[in-house]
């Protein structure tokens, strides 16, 4: 029971609030248009291709990244296993960061870089890493889980 506090365990904070929801409203359309070609996405085959032609991904390693940028940007925004979830985007974030250090820091604002610098990729680490430590707050489901759990 021990591991079901530690992982549920949260405050009624409304700064995870904020943070869940900015993050997902930001991140959810990155998984669906890698899955599901949604938001201008290009569509599973086609990101399956380029993750494992262009950046040398393997096949097994895209899957879970389109899945934790999907399905735990789902999770985060609900509030469930928030710290579980902000471990996998915090890590998988981490590492796109890491193929983004050639372009620079910045955003390819004017489009006359190859690519993205990696200033977004050190927000949502930052995120991510602040709700593993304080947990999904207010109106999560880790919060109802625990009071369920605690009888209140």
């Amino acid at each position: 029971m021990k591991i079901f506090n530690k992982i549920f365990n949260t405050d009624s904070n409304l700064a995870s609030l904020f943070l869940r929801i900015s993050f997902s409203w930001m991140m959810i359309p990155h998984g669906a248009g890698k899955l599901f070609g949604l938001f201008g996405g290009f569509g599973f085959e086609k990101s399956m291709q380029m993750f494992t032609t262009h950046f040398g991904i393997p096949w097994a390693i895209s899957l879970f990244v389109f899945s934790v940028e999907f399905f735990s940007s789902l999770g985060i925004l609900i509030g469930l296993k928030t710290r579980i979830n902000a471990f996998l985007l915090a890590s998988t974030m981490f590492v796109a960061g890491t193929f983004h250090i050639k372009y620079g820091f910045y955003m390819n604002w004017f489009g006359k870089k190859a690519g993205e610098g990696f200033e977004f990729h050190i927000l949502a680490v930052g995120m991510m890493l602040a709700l593993m430590m304080i947990g999904g707050g207010k109106y999560s489901l880790d919060q109802k889980l625990i009071e369920y759990k605690h009888g209140k």
